[in-house]
């Protein structure tokens, strides 16, 4: 009798058999049987693959043993700082002190490891095998018929998903599509890799199949099930990465990786028409209740349900280390003080703090030489920013629970001199926030004010957002942009540059599209993946970027500048050509000798 907690979890590494030698029932589990015959079990069989899917997993970075514990910091996105990984090793920030990837982006470690870095094979499959045997087993059972066909359609969306997030990882995989029998063939056991084109049009066309099956909208008992807009978010994010590696790609491995330079138009239209369908469906807005712009951003994370959001992945307020559902986000994220004596785990680089422009539209670079000189307020320093600047990033002076933060690492003497420690007439010379190793900058996007991070780590409640209206305006520009259609993508892009409080473009181009996706996503794990599927991450995360040190001055209360240069260290960051895609790795191959390994590893 097959055990239904421990699911046959065949996949293309091979397969562990489930059966109970001495053939006896399980007084402790429930029957295969009983539940494909129970409406409850049935349901409770999902939710579990959802709950193994890990969503934010999926679009951050690390691998996840679904199975086991936490283990370390490195299996659970949500639970610990994985979540944080793809910050670390894209070009928006650095990881400042929990299991920090610094040393892994330097001389191109990626080419070594991609178990605790980027993986999603092993747990992808193990969920994608629980889904086929959903689909197949449920279009039989008693369940009510349109609950029946609102399931498959949600297992079908999860499914897609965890295809998604391997194609963007490692190119063509096997897709398997029903459950492996263990007395299936040997070539069935142990499949070759699809084509990455057939990847991403299994995505595509899974979503054109399902979004009339789901609802329009789902109540608020069902917050964290994709409706037939969050299938169309999908559709629209895959078809435009696939557009992208058309064009900007190559073919390899006679076509396991890459995409036909010929069939970008193609996938541009697709991902502009169902774009298009969401944005002109009325159910969804930019949101914009605070005339403060800046407060007005912030509030899109944490006003849950609110008229821009899709889909997310829901949390509690619950400690999710004693089975309940909250993560790690404030906890790890917040300034200081906290818990452990660490907050601030992402250190932006000055560089991402520059990349906001001023609201007039003027660019945001600043003059290093200058700013280095002379003395200077915040105001100087950062007045007239993009309102999405504050909302995004806490420095040095930024309102936090009813002071200011600071994080001035010396004090200049009225003698001229700087001292580093202690305190000189009652001013620390050191203040309150991470300076010792820090960028000066902090990640404020997603961040509750009112969370109390001395208790539990794992207990913020804020919703992940896994799409919102404001990415489908950036991908429908894009899209656009790419086949001519520029009229489209400048309102668009319009549409976003408004309700952030900054001037409007007059004329777009590819650059300025980039640039706003960067500005108005950071921190959402979007970035990562831009830079990749445009095929501009060997230039862009080879490079050596630069934090910010405040040194305040005793006698006016400004502060001196100091450029840290090579913040992330020597040799600095590398990216390679080969890293565009993540091995298979020599344990996959090894044990299935169909799989081919990608170039480079």
């Amino acid at each position: 009798m097959k055990k239904i907690i421990l699911f046959i979890s065949i996949s293309v590494l091979g397969f562990i058999s489930c059966k109970n030698v001495l053939d006896k029932v399980p007084l402790d589990i429930i029957s295969d049987n009983t539940v494909w015959k129970n409406a409850t079990l049935i349901d409770a069989y999902l939710t579990q693959a959802y709950a193994k899917t890990y969503i934010l997993t999926a679009e951050c970075g690390t691998s996840v043993n679904p199975i086991g514990g936490i283990g370390s910091y490195a299996d659970n996105s949500e639970l610990w700082t994985g979540w944080s990984w793809i910050n670390g090793i894209g070009d928006e920030s650095r990881m400042q002190w929990a299991n920090s990837v610094a040393s892994w982006k330097n001389g191109g470690i990626l080419k070594y490891n991609d178990l605790n870095l980027l993986g999603w094979w092993d747990g992808a499959y193990e969920v994608i095998r629980m889904l086929n045997e959903f689909i197949q087993r449920v279009a039989a059972s008693p369940m009510d018929g349109e609950l029946k066909k609102l399931r498959i359609a949600e297992a079908r969306f999860l499914r897609a998903y965890n295809y998604f997030g391997m194609v963007k990882r490692y190119g063509g995989v096997p897709l398997i599509t029903v459950p492996q029998s263990i007395n299936a063939p040997a070539d069935s056991l142990y499949p070759k890799r699809d084509k990455e084109q057939k990847i991403y049009d299994f995505v595509i066309s899974e979503m054109d199949a399902i979004a009339k099956d789901l609802p329009e909208t789902n109540s608020t008992n069902d917050v964290g099930r994709p409706c037939k807009y969050a299938a169309m978010a999908l559709e629209s994010r895959a078809a435009l990465y696939a557009g992208s590696i058309a064009e900007f790609g190559s073919v390899q491995l006679a076509g396991v990786l890459g995409i036909p330079a010929n069939l970008a138009s193609a996938y541009y239209q697709k991902a502009y028409d169902v774009s298009r369908v969401i944005i002109t469906s009325g159910m969804y807005s930019l949101y914009n209740k605070n005339a403060d712009k800046a407060m007005n951003f912030r509030q899109i994370f944490l006003d849950e349900n609110n008229s821009e959001v899709i889909f997310v992945r829901p949390h509690t307020y619950s400690d999710g280390d004693a089975g309940g559902n909250g993560w790690s986000y404030d906890f790890f994220q917040c300034p200081a003080p906290q818990g452990w004596g660490g907050g601030n785990q992402d250190g932006p680089f000055l560089e991402m703090a520059e990349e906001f422009e001023h609201i007039d539209g003027t660019s945001g670079k600043l003059d290093r030489t200058a700013i280095q000189q002379g003395l200077w307020t915040m105001d100087q320093l950062w007045g007239n920013k993009d309102p999405r600047f504050f909302a995004t990033i806490y420095t040095q002076n930024t309102p936090w629970k009813g002071v200011l933060l600071d994080w001035h690492n010396g004090i200049i003497k009225p003698d001229g001199t700087i001292q580093t420690d202690g305190s000189y007439n009652g001013v620390l010379a050191k203040g309150t926030q991470r300076t010792w190793d820090g960028t000066g900058f902090g990640v404020l996007k997603y961040l509750e004010e009112s969370k109390n991070n001395f208790i539990q780590h794992s207990t913020s409640g804020t919703d992940w957002v896994v799409f919102r209206y404001g990415e489908i305006l950036l991908n429908y520009a894009e899209a656009a942009f790419e086949l001519g259609k520029t009229d489209d993508a400048l309102n668009a892009i319009n549409q976003v540059r408004s309700r952030a409080g900054i001037a409007a473009l007059s004329t777009v181009d590819r650059d300025k599209i980039r640039h706003e996706r960067k500005v108005e996503l950071a921190f959402e794990t979007h970035r990562y993946w831009d830079v990749r599927r445009w095929r501009i991450a060997v230039n862009v995360l080879s490079v050596s970027n630069s934090g910010l040190r405040y040194i305040l001055d005793y006698s006016t209360g400004k502060f001196q500048l100091q450029v840290v240069n090579k913040i992330e260290g020597t040799p600095g960051p590398a990216f390679y050509p080969y890293n565009y895609y993540l091995p298979i790795t020599l344990k996959r191959t090894g044990i299935n000798p169909n799989l081919v390994e990608n170039p480079g590893y």
